[in-house]
């Protein structure tokens, strides 16, 4: 019905436990357990399996409806702490933990493709006693499976503490982070402390395209065709060909429009040429002197983001 990118599932599974109260689950674990395999001491892993068959099933089901859609969890901080893993696995810790008190085995949902990205809220300051950021960075890269995985940042602490550029700059250090998210995002809208002006002149100067999910498809859509200037009485545009066909997510969703100066090397990963990305086959172009001489490239992107090939055209604006 929604014509929605993705779901996203924050950070709630079993809840967050508080001293003294146990999880009121004990009927449903004489009913269910044994049948489906669980001992009496094995209450936790049957937890987890819960979670893990809430999880399997969304996924395959927003699979089944629109395989284009991702389905993705922003997990606590922390999966397990090292002295918790009879392996040593886990981080250098120590705090709540998602497979232990939450009863959420983020690692296997990756590992199974249950989920399509992975977004830790590392929220902690660098240098915190019990769960320092840049330790957790470093975990969560080295334990994502080489999946998409993006990072979510306190923005108030990061601001506060003037540490907001040195975690960002750290996260594009990490082989396999992707991007960064921001919590909460009303701090946004409102500019707390001008942080709104400061990414946008600083931090993401230039557009920028969601990588490809290339895990669910690694196909490319088709170059468009005839890629033309055209001029009317009061208006000059970049037209181009490609049909449309929205309940096919293989095909073109969006075109990315590029634009080069004369002698500039024409190089599409570089996201500071991109001018626009937009769902309509044209693009009004800007008027300059017209002796001013670009190169102009057009791709198409599909539902999960592969880019085409590029079309070039030479304009004088």
């Amino acid at each position: 019905r929604y014509d929605v990118d993705a779901i996203h599932m924050d950070d709630y599974f079993y809840p967050y436990p508080i001293a003294g109260t146990p999880f009121p689950d004990d009927r449903s674990f004489s009913r269910y357990a044994a049948s489906q395999g669980f001992s009496s001491t094995q209450r936790g892993d049957w937890r987890r399996n819960n979670v893990n068959l809430l999880i399997q099933q969304i996924k395959y089901t927003i699979a089944a409806e629109k395989p284009w859609v991702r389905f993705g969890v922003s997990p606590f901080g922390i999966y397990r702490n090292k002295r918790s893993t009879p392996d040593g696995s886990g981080s250098e810790t120590n705090g709540l933990q998602n497979y232990d008190d939450l009863y959420a085995d983020i690692k296997l949902w990756v590992e199974k493709g249950w989920v399509d990205y992975n977004l830790p809220q590392l929220y902690w300051e660098i240098g915190h006693k019990a769960a320092d950021y840049t330790t957790l960075l470093h975990w969560w890269n080295a334990n994502n499976f080489e999946q998409p995985l993006y990072i979510g940042q306190d923005l108030k602490r990061s601001v506060d503490k003037n540490e907001l550029d040195v975690k960002i700059r750290q996260s594009r250090e990490m082989s396999f982070v992707q991007g960064n998210c921001y919590w909460y995002g009303y701090l946004m809208l409102d500019n707390y402390r001008e942080v709104y002006d400061h990414l946008r002149s600083q931090t993401h100067r230039a557009k920028a395209l969601i990588p490809a999910y290339t895990h669910m498809h690694k196909g490319r859509p088709a170059k468009v065709k005839k890629l033309a200037d055209v001029f009317t009485e009061d208006m000059h545009f970049l037209t181009w060909e490609h049909p449309k066909q929205p309940r096919n997510p293989e095909t073109a969703q969006r075109f990315v429009v590029y634009r080069f100066r004369k002698g500039e090397r024409v190089d599409i990963s570089r996201a500071e040429n991109i001018v626009k990305i937009t769902p309509d086959n044209f693009f009004v172009l800007p008027y300059e002197s017209g002796k001013s001489s670009y190169t102009y490239v057009v791709t198409a992107l599909d539902a999960f983001h592969n880019e085409s090939k590029p079309a070039t055209i030479k304009v004088k604006l």
